[in-house]
């Protein structure tokens, strides 16, 4: 499933399997609020990867951040 959400005024599209024991809405509500936070009081390579962000893909409780250059992806826990 694909959901487009608003982050850093760019809307980034993010997948994540129908599946999941979670409910959407309250995973989308720990993804938005780690992404806020990690890119106010991130490192500098996380921050880096924030601002070349084109897709989030959610595997269980863990976010794949997939930026422009594949070196600067990330995992991110949600939990």
């Amino acid at each position: 499933m694909r959901i487009l959400i608003n982050f850093q005024d760019n809307l980034v599209p993010v997948y994540f399997n129908v599946d999941s024991k979670q409910p959407i809405q309250r995973t989308l509500k720990l993804l938005t609020s780690a992404l806020e936070n990690k890119f106010n009081n991130g490192k500098r390579a996380l921050k880096k990867c924030l601002n070349s962000l084109i897709s989030i893909e959610i595997e269980g409780s863990e976010a794949i951040l997939h930026s422009k250059s594949e070196y600067d992806s990330l995992a991110l826990s949600l939990y």
